[in-house]
């Protein structure tokens, strides 16, 4: 039984098998079959952990990588419970100040998830976790891997919708929690909330509120792409943030959304979200099928 949330209730890595420091990575995660969903905002967190990884190496573990910008997010499918994400992450550009990278995951030689041109500031390491605790973390990953099926799932963060115009734009509020496993592992000596919970959260606002809007006409929406996030600050235990979501058509076959968070009535993130209507899993029905091949020959 797993009971040390350290590198199991948010780490999204277990494996390195390609490593050049400060350059590159390849390695995979396999997300356990028994949890209840893993989102794509969880896919987009895999990837850019194994960015952080090669990019703290490369700085002798001086510091370490937070999230703040992301240009743009390309989502192609859905990840399930018992795939293994096969991750990359490519650094152009890693100093003491911070690094830059683009990356994706893909599921049975499907591309599930691209990242382009994300940069995350350094700061130290030591601020948030023990730095030879982080050097023999990634000495594992790269020497056989670590055990799989830490992880055992986030559950969705709670949102009461204080506003709403149907199929247009909503308020919400979302109590970050006082306690939760995440924070053991992100971050030990310092808990922040993990910014791609606070994206899932708006994600899944905005695809309740496009259920409404007139042009998906009762389909399932679908997000396609995520553009301009920007963190502006860090997001700690207890907080409470006030969410907006607002909608408009940006052609035949989207919906732009804009999505906001504030607390105290400042501004801590910022995104713009495009959704389409959901045409159906046909991606995952050919990564079931390239999976089921392998296992024949095999």
């Amino acid at each position: 039984m797993i009971s040390d949330p350290h590198f199991a209730a948010y780490s999204f890595v277990d494996r390195i098998d390609e490593f050049e420091s400060g350059r590159h990575g390849r390695g995979t995660f396999a997300i356990p079959a028994h949890i209840a969903a893993f989102s794509p905002a969880l896919v987009a967190e895999a990837v850019g952990q194994l960015a952080a990884w090669v990019a703290m190496d490369h700085i002798g573990f001086r510091g370490r990588p937070v999230a703040a910008l992301a240009t743009e997010t390309r989502f192609h499918a859905d990840a399930r419970p018992g795939d293994t994400l096969e991750l990359s992450a490519d650094v152009y550009e890693c100093d003491d100040d911070a690094v830059a990278y683009n990356g994706r995951a893909t599921v049975a030689g499907h591309t599930v998830i691209e990242l382009v041109d994300c940069l995350g500031p350094m700061l130290p390491v030591v601020d948030f976790d023990d730095p030879q605790a982080m050097r023999e973390r990634l000495a594992l990953l790269r020497d056989g891997g670590a055990q799989a099926g830490r992880f055992r799932g986030v559950e969705p963060i709670p949102a009461q919708v204080t506003e709403r115009e149907p199929g247009v734009s909503l308020t919400a509020i979302v109590d970050v929690p006082a306690r939760a496993p995440f924070f053991g592992d992100h971050f030990p000596r310092r808990p922040v909330f993990p910014a791609t919970l606070l994206l899932d959260t708006q994600m899944r606002l905005a695809v309740d509120l496009a259920r409404e809007a007139p042009m998906m006409r009762g389909a399932a929406p679908r997000a396609v792409r995520m553009t301009h996030v920007k963190m502006r600050s860090f997001i700690v235990p207890a907080q409470r943030l006030a969410i907006d979501v607002k909608l408009k058509p940006a052609d035949d076959d989207t919906l732009a959304t804009t999505l906001s968070a504030k607390t105290d009535k400042r501004t801590v993130a910022t995104a713009r979200l495009v959704l389409a209507r959901d045409a159906g899993d046909a991606v995952h029905e050919a990564i079931g099928t390239a999976v089921m091949a392998r296992a024949v020959v095999q």
